[in-house]
Protein backbone atom coordinates (compact mmCIF):
# COMPACT_ATOMS: atom_id res chain seq x y z
CA UNK A 1 0.00 0.00 0.00
CA UNK A 2 1.14 3.58 -0.69
CA UNK A 3 2.65 5.17 2.21
CA UNK A 4 1.78 8.59 3.79
CA UNK A 5 3.13 11.97 1.61
CA UNK A 6 6.04 13.25 3.63
CA UNK A 7 5.47 16.83 4.87
CA UNK A 8 7.05 19.89 2.36
CA UNK A 9 7.63 20.12 -1.11
CA UNK A 10 8.27 17.56 -4.24
CA UNK A 11 10.13 14.79 -3.58
CA UNK A 12 11.46 11.27 -4.33
CA UNK A 13 10.34 10.29 -0.95
CA UNK A 14 7.04 11.57 -0.42
CA UNK A 15 5.05 8.77 -1.17
CA UNK A 16 5.69 5.80 -2.38
CA UNK A 17 3.84 2.50 -4.54
CA UNK A 18 4.79 -0.41 -3.47
CA UNK A 19 8.45 -0.49 -1.85
CA UNK A 20 9.62 2.32 -4.76
CA UNK A 21 10.99 -0.72 -6.71
CA UNK A 22 12.54 -0.70 -9.51
CA UNK A 23 11.02 0.89 -13.03
CA UNK A 24 11.44 3.03 -15.97
CA UNK A 25 11.13 6.40 -16.20
CA UNK A 26 8.46 5.82 -18.99
CA UNK A 27 6.58 3.07 -16.34
CA UNK A 28 6.97 5.44 -13.10
CA UNK A 29 5.34 8.06 -15.20
CA UNK A 30 2.13 6.77 -16.59
CA UNK A 31 2.12 5.11 -12.62
CA UNK A 32 2.19 8.73 -11.34
CA UNK A 33 -0.45 9.71 -14.14
CA UNK A 34 -2.72 7.14 -13.21
CA UNK A 35 -2.59 7.95 -9.24
CA UNK A 36 -3.34 11.58 -9.90
CA UNK A 37 -6.51 10.37 -12.16
CA UNK A 38 -5.56 10.54 -15.65
CA UNK A 39 -7.70 8.47 -17.32
CA UNK A 40 -6.45 9.19 -21.37
CA UNK A 41 -3.25 10.35 -23.25
CA UNK A 42 -4.35 12.31 -26.60
CA UNK A 43 -1.43 12.94 -29.47
CA UNK A 44 0.36 12.06 -32.45
CA UNK A 45 3.26 9.63 -31.67
CA UNK A 46 7.18 10.30 -33.08
CA UNK A 47 9.78 7.29 -32.85
CA UNK A 48 11.34 7.66 -29.71
CA UNK A 49 9.87 8.07 -25.77
CA UNK A 50 6.23 8.46 -26.73
CA UNK A 51 6.32 4.28 -28.13
CA UNK A 52 7.73 3.46 -24.81
CA UNK A 53 4.77 5.14 -23.35
CA UNK A 54 2.18 4.17 -25.87
CA UNK A 55 3.53 0.71 -25.22
CA UNK A 56 3.14 1.02 -20.93
CA UNK A 57 -0.13 2.87 -21.74
CA UNK A 58 -2.83 0.16 -21.41
CA UNK A 59 -0.78 -1.89 -18.56
CA UNK A 60 -0.77 1.40 -16.26
CA UNK A 61 -4.46 1.77 -17.07
CA UNK A 62 -4.18 4.61 -19.62
CA UNK A 63 -5.56 4.94 -23.00
CA UNK A 64 -3.92 6.29 -25.59
CA UNK A 65 -6.21 8.27 -28.32
CA UNK A 66 -4.26 8.48 -31.69
CA UNK A 67 -5.24 11.95 -32.85
CA UNK A 68 -4.84 13.66 -36.01
CA UNK A 69 -3.30 16.87 -35.33
CA UNK A 70 -1.21 17.47 -32.44
CA UNK A 71 -2.70 21.12 -31.97
CA UNK A 72 -5.91 19.08 -31.82
CA UNK A 73 -4.71 16.61 -29.18
CA UNK A 74 -3.73 19.37 -26.87
CA UNK A 75 -7.10 20.99 -27.16
CA UNK A 76 -8.83 17.48 -26.17
CA UNK A 77 -5.98 17.17 -23.37
CA UNK A 78 -7.37 21.09 -22.08
CA UNK A 79 -11.21 19.45 -21.86
CA UNK A 80 -10.08 16.50 -20.14
CA UNK A 81 -8.42 18.06 -17.36
CA UNK A 82 -11.36 20.17 -17.27
CA UNK A 83 -13.69 17.45 -16.82
CA UNK A 84 -11.55 15.28 -15.29
CA UNK A 85 -9.90 17.67 -12.75
CA UNK A 86 -6.46 15.24 -13.59
CA UNK A 87 -3.62 16.14 -15.60
CA UNK A 88 -4.23 16.30 -19.56
CA UNK A 89 -1.48 14.29 -21.52
CA UNK A 90 -0.91 15.32 -24.96
CA UNK A 91 2.45 13.20 -26.18
CA UNK A 92 4.08 14.50 -29.66
CA UNK A 93 7.23 13.40 -31.78
CA UNK A 94 10.09 16.06 -31.14
CA UNK A 95 10.60 19.09 -33.73
CA UNK A 96 7.40 19.45 -35.92
CA UNK A 97 4.96 17.87 -33.36
CA UNK A 98 5.86 19.95 -30.33
CA UNK A 99 5.33 23.11 -32.65
CA UNK A 100 1.90 22.06 -33.95
CA UNK A 101 0.94 21.19 -30.33
CA UNK A 102 1.77 24.88 -29.39
CA UNK A 103 -1.59 26.90 -29.14
CA UNK A 104 -2.71 23.85 -27.22
CA UNK A 105 -0.55 24.59 -24.73
CA UNK A 106 -1.20 28.41 -25.02
CA UNK A 107 -5.05 27.20 -24.80
CA UNK A 108 -3.95 25.15 -21.06
CA UNK A 109 -2.64 28.10 -19.68
CA UNK A 110 -4.71 30.49 -20.26
CA UNK A 111 -8.01 28.22 -19.65
CA UNK A 112 -5.92 27.25 -16.51
CA UNK A 113 -6.23 23.95 -17.10
CA UNK A 114 -3.27 21.55 -16.22
CA UNK A 115 -1.96 19.94 -18.71
CA UNK A 116 1.40 17.63 -19.66
CA UNK A 117 2.99 17.74 -22.83
CA UNK A 118 4.98 14.91 -23.31
CA UNK A 119 7.56 15.57 -26.89
CA UNK A 120 10.32 13.02 -28.01
CA UNK A 121 13.72 14.79 -27.01
CA UNK A 122 17.29 14.94 -28.47
CA UNK A 123 20.55 13.42 -26.34
CA UNK A 124 23.36 15.24 -26.13
CA UNK A 125 25.33 12.57 -27.79
CA UNK A 126 23.02 13.36 -30.65
CA UNK A 127 23.27 16.86 -30.96
CA UNK A 128 26.91 16.46 -31.39
CA UNK A 129 26.45 15.75 -34.73
CA UNK A 130 22.42 16.35 -35.87
CA UNK A 131 20.49 19.41 -36.85
CA UNK A 132 17.87 17.65 -38.83
CA UNK A 133 14.89 19.15 -36.95
CA UNK A 134 16.69 20.65 -34.12
CA UNK A 135 15.89 23.88 -32.23
CA UNK A 136 15.87 24.83 -28.30
CA UNK A 137 12.46 22.79 -27.50
CA UNK A 138 13.06 24.20 -24.19
CA UNK A 139 12.72 27.51 -25.46
CA UNK A 140 9.95 26.64 -27.73
CA UNK A 141 7.60 26.04 -25.34
CA UNK A 142 8.53 28.38 -22.65
CA UNK A 143 6.68 31.40 -23.30
CA UNK A 144 3.22 29.01 -22.94
CA UNK A 145 4.28 26.26 -19.88
CA UNK A 146 4.63 26.88 -16.24
CA UNK A 147 7.53 24.36 -16.26
CA UNK A 148 9.71 22.45 -17.85
CA UNK A 149 12.28 18.74 -17.29
CA UNK A 150 14.01 15.73 -18.86
CA UNK A 151 12.56 13.47 -16.34
CA UNK A 152 15.95 12.66 -14.83
CA UNK A 153 13.88 11.50 -11.57
CA UNK A 154 10.82 10.52 -9.91
CA UNK A 155 10.82 13.81 -7.92
CA UNK A 156 11.54 15.91 -10.79
CA UNK A 157 8.46 14.50 -12.74
CA UNK A 158 6.38 14.74 -9.36
CA UNK A 159 7.48 18.64 -8.93
CA UNK A 160 6.70 19.08 -12.55
CA UNK A 161 3.07 17.64 -12.21
CA UNK A 162 2.39 19.92 -9.12
CA UNK A 163 3.73 23.02 -11.03
CA UNK A 164 0.40 21.69 -13.80
CA UNK A 165 -2.14 21.97 -11.10
CA UNK A 166 -1.06 24.66 -8.63
CA UNK A 167 -2.70 27.74 -8.99
CA UNK A 168 -3.13 28.84 -11.44
CA UNK A 169 -3.35 25.75 -13.46
CA UNK A 170 -1.54 25.43 -16.67
CA UNK A 171 0.48 23.35 -18.78
CA UNK A 172 3.95 21.76 -18.42
CA UNK A 173 6.58 20.42 -20.65
CA UNK A 174 8.29 16.75 -20.35
CA UNK A 175 11.23 16.39 -22.80
CA UNK A 176 11.78 13.28 -22.66
CA UNK A 177 14.23 11.43 -24.83
CA UNK A 178 14.01 7.83 -25.39
CA UNK A 179 17.18 6.76 -23.60
CA UNK A 180 15.62 8.35 -20.56
CA UNK A 181 12.58 6.68 -20.77
CA UNK A 182 14.54 3.35 -20.98
CA UNK A 183 16.18 4.13 -17.54
CA UNK A 184 15.55 2.13 -14.36
CA UNK A 185 15.30 3.67 -11.31
CA UNK A 186 13.73 3.18 -8.34
CA UNK A 187 10.45 4.83 -8.51
CA UNK A 188 7.97 6.42 -6.03
CA UNK A 189 4.87 7.83 -6.84
CA UNK A 190 4.44 10.93 -5.70
CA UNK A 191 0.69 11.96 -4.82
CA UNK A 192 -0.12 15.77 -5.59
CA UNK A 193 0.24 18.48 -2.78
CA UNK A 194 -2.76 19.18 -0.51
CA UNK A 195 -5.42 22.18 -1.12
CA UNK A 196 -4.56 25.62 -0.79
CA UNK A 197 -5.23 27.38 2.69
CA UNK A 198 -8.39 28.63 3.62
CA UNK A 199 -8.71 32.52 3.46
CA UNK A 200 -9.46 35.27 5.83
CA UNK A 201 -13.43 36.20 4.84
CA UNK A 202 -13.89 38.87 7.21
CA UNK A 203 -13.22 42.30 5.28
CA UNK A 204 -15.44 40.73 2.52
CA UNK A 205 -18.17 39.94 4.77
CA UNK A 206 -17.98 43.25 6.24
CA UNK A 207 -18.70 44.67 2.90
CA UNK A 208 -21.33 42.25 1.94
CA UNK A 209 -23.06 42.86 5.52
CA UNK A 210 -23.37 46.53 4.79
CA UNK A 211 -24.84 45.79 1.01
CA UNK A 212 -28.42 45.71 0.41
CA UNK A 213 -28.30 45.00 -3.66
CA UNK A 214 -25.40 43.00 -3.87
CA UNK A 215 -24.79 40.96 -7.32
CA UNK A 216 -23.12 37.86 -7.75
CA UNK A 217 -20.32 36.87 -10.37
CA UNK A 218 -19.03 33.57 -11.23
CA UNK A 219 -16.02 32.48 -12.82
CA UNK A 220 -13.96 29.55 -13.86
CA UNK A 221 -12.45 28.90 -10.22
CA UNK A 222 -16.28 28.31 -9.49
CA UNK A 223 -16.77 25.61 -11.91
CA UNK A 224 -13.78 23.53 -10.30
CA UNK A 225 -15.46 23.44 -6.46
CA UNK A 226 -18.75 21.22 -5.61
CA UNK A 227 -21.71 23.96 -6.77
CA UNK A 228 -23.94 23.33 -3.60
CA UNK A 229 -22.49 25.81 -1.24
CA UNK A 230 -22.09 28.38 -4.27
CA UNK A 231 -25.82 28.10 -4.81
CA UNK A 232 -26.36 28.16 -0.85
CA UNK A 233 -24.66 31.42 -0.76
CA UNK A 234 -26.77 33.09 -4.02
CA UNK A 235 -29.92 31.78 -2.57
CA UNK A 236 -28.85 32.91 1.49
CA UNK A 237 -28.85 36.66 -0.46
CA UNK A 238 -31.26 36.39 -2.74
CA UNK A 239 -29.71 38.18 -5.28
CA UNK A 240 -28.84 38.16 -8.92
CA UNK A 241 -26.18 36.01 -10.32
CA UNK A 242 -24.38 36.29 -13.33
CA UNK A 243 -21.66 33.74 -14.99
CA UNK A 244 -18.57 33.69 -17.40
CA UNK A 245 -18.63 31.74 -19.85
CA UNK A 246 -16.43 28.95 -17.72
CA UNK A 247 -18.73 29.09 -14.92
CA UNK A 248 -22.42 28.81 -16.90
CA UNK A 249 -24.10 25.92 -14.67
CA UNK A 250 -22.41 26.43 -11.63
CA UNK A 251 -26.02 27.56 -11.11
CA UNK A 252 -28.02 26.20 -12.91
CA UNK A 253 -29.84 28.77 -15.99
CA UNK A 254 -32.97 27.84 -15.14
CA UNK A 255 -33.05 29.12 -11.47
CA UNK A 256 -34.82 32.11 -10.31
CA UNK A 257 -31.66 33.97 -9.14
CA UNK A 258 -29.50 33.37 -12.62
CA UNK A 259 -29.91 36.48 -14.76
CA UNK A 260 -27.11 35.57 -18.21
CA UNK A 261 -23.46 36.08 -18.98
CA UNK A 262 -21.10 38.04 -17.92
CA UNK A 263 -18.45 38.91 -20.25
CA UNK A 264 -16.90 42.79 -19.11
CA UNK A 265 -19.13 43.81 -21.92
CA UNK A 266 -22.43 46.17 -22.24
CA UNK A 267 -24.99 43.62 -21.93
CA UNK A 268 -25.38 43.07 -18.03
CA UNK A 269 -24.05 46.40 -17.71
CA UNK A 270 -27.92 47.34 -16.59
CA UNK A 271 -28.03 44.61 -14.21
CA UNK A 272 -24.64 45.57 -12.43
CA UNK A 273 -25.55 49.22 -12.38
CA UNK A 274 -28.46 48.79 -10.11
CA UNK A 275 -26.03 46.45 -7.70
CA UNK A 276 -24.38 48.29 -4.63
CA UNK A 277 -21.54 45.70 -4.28
CA UNK A 278 -20.42 43.37 -7.10
CA UNK A 279 -19.12 39.89 -5.46
CA UNK A 280 -16.68 38.00 -7.52
CA UNK A 281 -16.76 34.86 -6.85
CA UNK A 282 -13.76 32.85 -8.42
CA UNK A 283 -13.82 34.95 -11.48
CA UNK A 284 -10.01 35.22 -13.00
CA UNK A 285 -9.46 38.19 -15.36
CA UNK A 286 -8.74 36.05 -18.48
CA UNK A 287 -12.29 35.43 -18.83
CA UNK A 288 -12.95 38.99 -19.38
CA UNK A 289 -13.03 41.01 -22.74
CA UNK A 290 -10.49 43.33 -23.84
CA UNK A 291 -12.43 46.39 -22.53
CA UNK A 292 -12.10 48.53 -19.43
CA UNK A 293 -14.27 47.63 -16.47
CA UNK A 294 -17.56 49.69 -16.67
CA UNK A 295 -19.27 49.53 -13.01
CA UNK A 296 -19.68 51.63 -10.66
CA UNK A 297 -19.96 49.55 -7.39
CA UNK A 298 -17.31 48.32 -4.83
CA UNK A 299 -16.27 44.71 -5.75
CA UNK A 300 -15.53 42.19 -3.49
CA UNK A 301 -13.61 39.07 -4.45
CA UNK A 302 -13.01 35.61 -3.30
CA UNK A 303 -10.27 33.55 -5.56
CA UNK A 304 -7.87 30.94 -5.34
CA UNK A 305 -4.98 33.54 -5.20
CA UNK A 306 -4.86 37.55 -5.83
CA UNK A 307 -4.46 38.87 -9.51
CA UNK A 308 -0.97 40.69 -10.64
CA UNK A 309 -3.32 42.08 -13.43
CA UNK A 310 -7.11 43.07 -12.84
CA UNK A 311 -9.60 45.20 -14.40
CA UNK A 312 -10.91 46.41 -11.04
CA UNK A 313 -8.94 47.12 -7.32
CA UNK A 314 -11.18 45.09 -5.38
CA UNK A 315 -12.21 46.92 -2.26
CA UNK A 316 -11.65 43.76 -0.31
CA UNK A 317 -10.46 40.29 -0.88
CA UNK A 318 -10.47 36.87 0.66
CA UNK A 319 -7.40 34.62 -1.18
CA UNK A 320 -7.08 30.67 -0.56
CA UNK A 321 -9.11 27.44 -0.82
CA UNK A 322 -12.78 28.89 -2.61
CA UNK A 323 -14.69 26.22 -1.21
CA UNK A 324 -14.32 27.28 2.42
CA UNK A 325 -14.30 30.95 1.45
CA UNK A 326 -17.98 30.22 0.08
CA UNK A 327 -18.80 27.88 3.18
CA UNK A 328 -17.34 30.69 5.29
CA UNK A 329 -19.14 33.68 3.99
CA UNK A 330 -22.48 31.81 3.69
CA UNK A 331 -22.48 32.45 7.49
CA UNK A 332 -24.46 34.83 8.61
CA UNK A 333 -25.14 36.34 5.37
CA UNK A 334 -28.95 38.02 5.02
CA UNK A 335 -31.41 38.32 2.05
CA UNK A 336 -30.82 41.40 -0.37
CA UNK A 337 -33.58 43.66 -1.13
CA UNK A 338 -33.56 42.17 -4.32
CA UNK A 339 -37.52 41.72 -5.20
CA UNK A 340 -37.57 37.86 -7.65
CA UNK A 341 -39.49 40.18 -10.73
CA UNK A 342 -36.30 42.73 -10.90
CA UNK A 343 -34.28 39.91 -11.44
CA UNK A 344 -36.82 37.79 -13.66
CA UNK A 345 -36.89 41.47 -15.56
CA UNK A 346 -32.73 41.30 -16.07
CA UNK A 347 -33.27 37.92 -17.19
CA UNK A 348 -35.95 38.63 -19.72
CA UNK A 349 -33.83 41.99 -21.31
CA UNK A 350 -30.58 39.94 -21.66
CA UNK A 351 -31.98 37.36 -23.72
CA UNK A 352 -34.20 39.76 -25.64
CA UNK A 353 -31.01 41.54 -26.42
CA UNK A 354 -29.50 38.71 -28.47
CA UNK A 355 -32.46 38.10 -30.69
CA UNK A 356 -32.20 37.80 -34.02
CA UNK A 357 -32.47 40.41 -36.31
CA UNK A 358 -31.09 38.51 -39.83
CA UNK A 359 -32.85 37.37 -42.53
CA UNK A 360 -32.97 34.09 -44.44
CA UNK A 361 -31.22 30.52 -43.54
CA UNK A 362 -31.77 29.20 -39.78
CA UNK A 363 -31.09 32.14 -37.36
CA UNK A 364 -28.57 30.79 -34.72
CA UNK A 365 -30.01 31.34 -31.66
CA UNK A 366 -33.12 28.92 -32.80
CA UNK A 367 -29.96 26.43 -34.23
CA UNK A 368 -28.89 26.09 -30.18
CA UNK A 369 -32.42 25.71 -28.86
CA UNK A 370 -33.61 23.46 -31.75
CA UNK A 371 -30.73 21.02 -30.55
CA UNK A 372 -30.98 21.48 -26.53
CA UNK A 373 -35.06 20.48 -27.89
CA UNK A 374 -33.97 17.53 -30.11
CA UNK A 375 -31.83 16.04 -27.41
CA UNK A 376 -34.46 16.34 -25.04
CA UNK A 377 -36.91 14.57 -27.22
CA UNK A 378 -33.83 11.82 -27.76
CA UNK A 379 -33.42 11.32 -23.97
CA UNK A 380 -30.08 12.60 -23.94
CA UNK A 381 -28.17 15.31 -22.04
CA UNK A 382 -25.23 15.72 -23.78
CA UNK A 383 -22.79 18.29 -22.97
CA UNK A 384 -21.61 21.26 -25.60
CA UNK A 385 -18.27 22.82 -26.40
CA UNK A 386 -18.02 26.19 -28.13
CA UNK A 387 -15.62 27.53 -30.82
CA UNK A 388 -14.37 30.90 -31.09
CA UNK A 389 -16.39 33.07 -33.73
CA UNK A 390 -19.64 34.97 -34.22
CA UNK A 391 -21.85 31.77 -33.16
CA UNK A 392 -20.57 31.39 -29.47
CA UNK A 393 -23.02 34.98 -28.62
CA UNK A 394 -25.80 32.27 -29.36
CA UNK A 395 -24.33 29.19 -28.19
CA UNK A 396 -23.38 29.96 -24.73
CA UNK A 397 -25.98 32.44 -24.42
CA UNK A 398 -28.79 29.54 -25.31
CA UNK A 399 -27.59 26.35 -24.50
CA UNK A 400 -29.20 25.39 -20.99
CA UNK A 401 -26.16 24.23 -18.67
CA UNK A 402 -27.54 22.57 -15.48
CA UNK A 403 -24.31 21.81 -13.80
CA UNK A 404 -20.75 23.27 -13.77
CA UNK A 405 -19.28 22.07 -17.19
CA UNK A 406 -22.04 21.50 -19.31
CA UNK A 407 -20.54 23.60 -21.84
CA UNK A 408 -17.04 23.80 -22.62
CA UNK A 409 -15.29 26.65 -24.41
CA UNK A 410 -11.63 28.35 -24.89
CA UNK A 411 -12.35 32.17 -23.41
CA UNK A 412 -8.56 32.76 -21.74
CA UNK A 413 -7.23 32.06 -25.04
CA UNK A 414 -10.68 32.37 -28.01
CA UNK A 415 -9.16 29.87 -29.96
CA UNK A 416 -10.95 28.74 -33.22
CA UNK A 417 -10.40 24.80 -33.62
CA UNK A 418 -11.68 23.78 -30.00
CA UNK A 419 -15.09 22.68 -30.41
CA UNK A 420 -14.63 19.41 -31.94
CA UNK A 421 -11.80 18.10 -30.07
CA UNK A 422 -13.20 19.25 -26.82
CA UNK A 423 -16.65 17.57 -27.89
CA UNK A 424 -14.34 14.29 -28.48
CA UNK A 425 -12.92 14.51 -25.65
CA UNK A 426 -16.49 14.92 -23.77
CA UNK A 427 -17.73 11.84 -25.40
CA UNK A 428 -15.27 9.80 -24.37
CA UNK A 429 -15.38 11.12 -21.21
CA UNK A 430 -18.31 10.00 -20.55
CA UNK A 431 -20.36 8.11 -23.62
CA UNK A 432 -23.90 7.96 -22.00
CA UNK A 433 -24.33 12.18 -21.99
CA UNK A 434 -21.95 12.25 -25.60
CA UNK A 435 -21.43 15.72 -26.62
CA UNK A 436 -22.78 18.42 -28.67
CA UNK A 437 -19.73 20.74 -30.54
CA UNK A 438 -21.21 24.30 -31.69
CA UNK A 439 -18.89 25.38 -34.54
CA UNK A 440 -18.07 27.86 -37.15
CA UNK A 441 -17.39 26.78 -40.28
CA UNK A 442 -13.61 28.29 -39.99
CA UNK A 443 -13.02 27.08 -36.52
CA UNK A 444 -14.07 23.62 -38.28
CA UNK A 445 -11.60 23.63 -40.76
CA UNK A 446 -8.82 23.78 -38.67
CA UNK A 447 -9.55 20.60 -37.06
CA UNK A 448 -11.94 18.80 -39.29
CA UNK A 449 -9.50 15.81 -39.64
CA UNK A 450 -10.23 15.04 -36.08
CA UNK A 451 -14.14 13.71 -37.55
CA UNK A 452 -11.86 10.76 -38.58
CA UNK A 453 -10.76 9.82 -34.72
CA UNK A 454 -14.17 10.71 -33.51
CA UNK A 455 -15.40 7.96 -35.82
CA UNK A 456 -12.54 5.61 -35.10
CA UNK A 457 -13.73 5.78 -31.74
CA UNK A 458 -17.29 5.91 -32.14
CA UNK A 459 -17.85 9.33 -29.73
CA UNK A 460 -21.50 9.71 -29.32
CA UNK A 461 -21.37 13.25 -30.73
CA UNK A 462 -22.72 15.53 -32.94
CA UNK A 463 -20.98 18.49 -34.41
CA UNK A 464 -23.11 21.79 -35.67
CA UNK A 465 -21.70 23.59 -38.29
CA UNK A 466 -22.79 27.11 -38.63
CA UNK A 467 -22.15 27.25 -42.25
CA UNK A 468 -22.01 31.35 -42.95
CA UNK A 469 -18.84 31.53 -45.86
CA UNK A 470 -16.90 33.56 -43.39
CA UNK A 471 -14.87 34.24 -40.50
CA UNK A 472 -17.94 36.55 -38.76
CA UNK A 473 -16.72 38.21 -36.08
CA UNK A 474 -13.53 39.42 -37.53
CA UNK A 475 -16.25 39.91 -40.98
CA UNK A 476 -18.46 42.14 -37.93
CA UNK A 477 -15.69 43.98 -36.72
CA UNK A 478 -14.48 44.94 -40.21
CA UNK A 479 -18.02 46.56 -40.61
CA UNK A 480 -17.67 48.12 -37.53
CA UNK A 481 -14.57 49.69 -38.70
CA UNK A 482 -16.45 50.67 -42.49
CA UNK A 483 -13.80 48.74 -44.45
CA UNK A 484 -14.34 46.78 -47.50
CA UNK A 485 -15.30 43.13 -47.17
CA UNK A 486 -11.81 41.23 -47.63
CA UNK A 487 -9.94 38.76 -46.53
CA UNK A 488 -12.26 37.23 -44.70
CA UNK A 489 -15.15 35.12 -46.55
CA UNK A 490 -15.06 32.23 -48.91
CA UNK A 491 -17.37 29.72 -51.17
CA UNK A 492 -19.55 27.82 -48.50
CA UNK A 493 -18.20 23.81 -48.08
CA UNK A 494 -20.46 20.72 -47.96
CA UNK A 495 -19.31 19.85 -44.91
CA UNK A 496 -21.73 16.76 -44.52
CA UNK A 497 -20.00 15.19 -47.43
CA UNK A 498 -16.69 15.55 -45.97
CA UNK A 499 -18.03 14.06 -42.84
CA UNK A 500 -19.53 11.19 -44.73
CA UNK A 501 -15.84 10.90 -46.66
CA UNK A 502 -14.44 10.46 -42.60
CA UNK A 503 -16.78 7.85 -41.61
CA UNK A 504 -19.46 10.25 -39.85
CA UNK A 505 -22.70 10.91 -40.56
CA UNK A 506 -23.48 14.28 -42.63
CA UNK A 507 -26.66 16.12 -42.62
CA UNK A 508 -27.48 19.63 -44.26
CA UNK A 509 -30.46 21.93 -43.25
CA UNK A 510 -31.24 25.36 -44.76
CA UNK A 511 -34.14 25.65 -42.51
CA UNK A 512 -35.85 24.61 -39.77
CA UNK A 513 -38.07 22.06 -40.78
CA UNK A 514 -34.75 20.44 -42.02
CA UNK A 515 -33.09 21.12 -39.26
CA UNK A 516 -34.99 19.15 -36.82
CA UNK A 517 -35.03 16.55 -38.94
CA UNK A 518 -31.82 15.93 -39.12
CA UNK A 519 -30.97 16.45 -35.39
CA UNK A 520 -32.76 14.03 -34.39
CA UNK A 521 -31.64 11.35 -36.76
CA UNK A 522 -28.02 13.07 -35.63
CA UNK A 523 -28.95 11.69 -32.02
CA UNK A 524 -30.29 8.87 -32.60
CA UNK A 525 -26.83 7.77 -34.05
CA UNK A 526 -24.75 5.29 -32.42
CA UNK A 527 -21.13 7.18 -33.00
CA UNK A 528 -19.97 10.58 -34.43
CA UNK A 529 -22.39 12.57 -37.31
CA UNK A 530 -22.31 16.13 -38.25
CA UNK A 531 -25.50 18.78 -39.61
CA UNK A 532 -24.29 21.58 -41.35
CA UNK A 533 -27.07 24.56 -41.04
CA UNK A 534 -26.51 27.09 -43.53
CA UNK A 535 -26.33 30.44 -41.75
CA UNK A 536 -26.98 34.09 -43.44
CA UNK A 537 -24.33 36.07 -41.33
CA UNK A 538 -26.31 39.55 -41.42
CA UNK A 539 -27.69 39.15 -37.62
CA UNK A 540 -24.37 39.10 -35.90
CA UNK A 541 -23.71 43.01 -35.97
CA UNK A 542 -26.75 43.72 -33.81
CA UNK A 543 -25.80 40.30 -31.40
CA UNK A 544 -21.69 41.41 -31.16
CA UNK A 545 -23.39 45.41 -30.35
CA UNK A 546 -25.44 43.97 -27.97
CA UNK A 547 -22.67 41.74 -26.28
CA UNK A 548 -20.25 43.84 -25.91
CA UNK A 549 -21.17 47.15 -26.76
Amino acid sequence: MRGLPASGGSGEGRAMDGDGMPRTVAEGLLATLAARGTRRIWGVPGGGSSLDLIAGADPAGLDFVLCRHEGSAAMMAVADAELTGAPGVVLTTKGPGLMNAANGLACATLERAPVMLVSDGFTPAQLAYITHQVFDQRDATAAVVKGYARGESAAEIGALLDDAVADPAGAVHLDLTSAAAKRVMPFAVPYPRGASEPADVAPVAALLAGARRPVMVLGLEAARIDAAPVRALAEALGCPVLATYKAKGVVPDGHRLFVGLFTGGTLEADCVAAADLILLVGLDPVELILQPWRHAAPVAELAARPFPVHYVTPAAGAYGCLATSVAALRTGVRASDWRAEEIAAHRDTMRAALAWQGQGGVAPPRIVEMAAEAAARAGRHPRASVDAGAHMFSATAFWPCHAPRDLLISNGLASMGFALPAAIAAALHDPARGAVAFTGDGGLMMCLAELATAAERRARMVTIVFNDGALSLIDVKQQQRQLAPEGVRWPRADFAAVAEGLGARGFRAADEAALAAALDAALAHDGPSLVDVLVEPAGYLRQLQAMRG
